[in-house]
């Protein structure tokens, strides 16, 4: 066990709830209140100050993993910030901290913890995609910021350009190549992805891939190519995935989505032609389901998206819509 001066404290206790009566709750991982101070990540002694302020926190990334306490079902989970002296009993230098924001003056962080953890003395890390559900708006969108920055910060290590080692900067928001020939600075990187309820009528397209678990269905999805606007992202996809030809494309919201690094963009589409075809290499099925379906999904074996996605929020969205 690695011995560890744990200093903690819950999320809840130090960011306020980004909701407001009256306003539609933003997607899960969306939502944050933290105050980024991104025209402040440039002062290198201003982020010195901050990594040794006694109120900063930082929030531990293991193997892709967030640190959580709790996971009852009447309470969900509780995300733990450490202190700035527990991580470095956990052998993390500070120059490997990312800079995060300021939630009310306090400085926030997150860094990888990159030994071996045989014990903690309080919390279990786990995959944010499985326990999203069951985080506060707040919360949710500060591990998604987290963990989306961790897995870009790691898979920056060496210069795309020359193959030399990077060195954080900017608070660890770029990573600049050490070689002096080169010198190129590398950004965190966002994919757009397109995510779209295609209606007709009284039914709605969805569909299924070969890994899902059984009787699973979802909205059609796919990413953004280079040189397309969304709305052409999104009859491209469809068609592609479908056969199915859709206009009127009108977008709902969206979603961070760090798994590892996307950005899902929602929208519905109208169908407009084309006949349903399956080639099985993106899709192993798809079917229109009528609201009906929808409404009774456990009597006939379907199953939707978790109410984690996107995806859930735009079949909900149109089932509440009849129009």
């Amino acid at each position: 066990m690695i011995p560890v001066t744990l200093g903690y404290m819950s999320i809840g206790e130090i960011l306020p709830d980004a909701l407001k009566d009256g306003h539609r709750p933003p997607n899960s991982f969306a939502g944050g209140t933290l105050d980024r101070a991104a025209e402040k990540r440039g002062d290198a002694e201003w982020v010195v100050s901050c990594r040794k302020n006694e109120e900063a926190r930082v929030v531990p990334m293991w193997q892709s993993q967030n640190l959580v306490i709790g996971g009852d079902d009447e309470v969900g989970y509780d995300p733990i910030l450490l202190e700035a002296s527990a991580m470095r009993d956990l052998g993390v230098v500070d120059e490997e901290w990312i800079f995060l924001g300021l939630d009310n003056g306090r400085p926030v962080f997150t860094a990888d913890i990159t030994n071996p953890i045989d014990e903690l003395p309080l919390g279990q890390f786990h995959d944010l995609n499985k326990i999203g559900a069951m985080l506060g708006q707040s919360e949710g969108s500060l591990l998604a910021y987290a963990r989306a920055m961790i897995q870009w910060s790691n898979g920056q290590r060496f210069c795309g350009t020359c193959g030399g080692s990077t060195q954080p900067v900017h608070g660890g928001h770029v990573r600049r190549c050490g070689n002096q020939h080169c010198r190129t600075e590398h950004f965190p990187r966002t994919d757009p992805a397109i995510i779209v309820l295609v209606e007709d009528g009284d039914r709605c397209l969805l569909g299924r891939k070969e890994i899902w678990p059984a009787g699973v269905y979802s909205t059609l999805a796919g990413f953004v190519e280079p040189g397309e606007s969304l709305s052409e992202a999104v009859i491209r996809e469809v068609h592609e995935e479908s056969g199915i030809e859709v206009d009127s494309v009108r977008y709902q919201s969206s979603q961070p989505w760090p798994f590892p690094a996307s950005l899902m963009i929602g929208f519905y589409a109208i169908r407009v032609g084309g006949d349903l075809r399956i080639d099985g290499r993106e899709l192993a099925d798809a079917r229109w389901f009528h609201r009906d379906e929808l409404i009774a999904r456990k009597e006939i074996g379907l199953r939707l998206p978790g109410r984690v996605s996107v995806s859930r929020r735009l079949i909900q969205g149109w089932l509440d819509d009849p129009k």
